[in-house]
């Protein structure tokens, strides 16, 4: 279904390679790691009360699972945008990706980055509070955050905490190319067969809940499992016309077990050793067929490319995702100074509905002023076309 159009001779645009339901994914992948991240207070009655623990603790202790969603959807899409490339063009031209990842990843990353480093302590020391950071600015300038996060802990600067995701796609854009430059598209699988074998056997030999988070060796497999998707939609039609036939109650089901390792991941999963060793696939894998549900199934009891607003908040979720503590600690600060975080009510759903908002407002700012430019620049060098 793709058309090609040829604005000069050396750049052809395919247009038309575009998932519009996988924007809607995006922004809920986000809003599972903003409510992971949120809830905080201080109080020690509203900690101890049944309701905030269930909602805290039960209901979104496995936000961090949107990051999963991520890799996995990074591991899809740039696997299909790189496998259609080779096939128009005959071969992938590493650096124009290098340089279409460059655009779209650093501007935004390197502002967090002086931002956490160079302005959090001062605003923290503005506040009277005394700056603690741990972390080591090379490893965040180098894409490295996340070995230095297993070895340091969480930076004192929240907005440095959650670049340790970015970190793994980096280093994943990195080496991605290069891969499936040298090898055929036919022997695909058994790389990303591979590397999931690695990414298992590492688990087995570090059952460390750190490492297992943290270190691209265990996160690789979730890209890896999102490539082995792409490759096989591309290349098999029994596949693909499995997930445009999937019955209703097949799609029900799937997101009926996608609730239920969200809100059971740790008592079932994390349970025995051996579960640990293939807890990441597994939830991979459910992202993945969710992700090709979106996608291809005909059947669907909704797609999320019809909801207007979080398809365009999807399209803003790098910066949702960078910047949402900014948001949250901004709003923490308000309603502490306003005496607004005393109750159980206000902590549940004022400051988290007021530190959504905002966080939506500055991404919109970032995306507008910062992001788009380059954007903008990015596409000067692409191949494809969402249009």
């Amino acid at each position: 279904h793709m058309t090609a159009q040829t604005t000069d001779k050396h750049r052809p645009i395919v247009k038309n390679i575009h998932f519009e339901h996988l924007d809607g994914l995006r922004f809920l992948c986000f809003l599972s790691v903003f409510l992971y991240h949120s809830f905080h207070t201080e109080s020690t009655a509203i900690q101890g009360a049944p309701l905030y623990r269930f909602v805290d603790e039960h209901i979104f202790g496995n936000g961090n699972m949107g990051v999963n969603f991520f890799f996995v959807l990074s591991g899809f899409l740039i696997t299909y945008l790189l496998i259609a490339e080779k096939q128009l063009n005959h071969q992938i031209d590493v650096p124009r990706f290098w340089l279409r990842r460059i655009l779209r990843i650093w501007p935004l990353y390197y502002c967090c980055v002086l931002f956490g480093f160079y302005a959090f302590p001062m605003l923290k020391t503005l506040l009277g509070q005394t700056p603690n950071e741990t972390a080591t600015v090379g490893y965040y300038l180098a894409f490295l955050s996340n070995f230095d996060l297993i070895a340091q802990g969480l930076p004192d600067a929240s907005i440095l905490g959650v670049l340790w995701s970015v970190a793994i796609e980096e280093q994943f854009y990195l080496l991605w190319p290069l891969v499936l430059y040298v090898l055929p598209v036919r022997h695909y699988s058994w790389v990303f067969v591979g590397i999931i074998l690695i990414s298992w056997a590492y688990r087995a030999c570090n059952d460390i809940a750190m490492l297992h988070e943290y270190s691209t060796f265990s996160c690789m497999g979730d890209m890896a499992v999102g490539a082995l998707g792409a490759w096989a939609i591309g290349q098999y039609v029994a596949i693909r016309r499995f997930f445009e036939q999937l019955p209703r109650c097949a799609i029900i089901g799937l997101y009926a077990l996608l609730v239920f390792i969200f809100l059971f991941r740790d008592e079932v999963l994390y349970s025995h050793y051996i579960l640990r060793i293939f807890e990441r696939t597994l939830v991979a894998l459910v992202a993945l067929g969710v992700i090709l549900e979106q996608n291809y199934a005909l059947r669907s009891p909704f797609k999320l490319g019809h909801w207007t607003w979080i398809s365009h908040w999807g399209t803003i979720s790098y910066g949702l995702y960078c910047l949402h503590f900014i948001g949250i600690l901004i709003v923490l600060q308000l309603t502490k100074l306003l005496h607004l975080n005393t109750q159980l009510w206000q902590v549940l759903c004022l400051e988290t509905i007021l530190a959504l908002i905002l966080t939506i407002g500055i991404s919109e700012l970032s995306y507008r002023l910062l992001e788009r430019p380059f954007l903008r620049l990015k596409e000067r060098f692409a191949y494809f076309s969402r249009q």
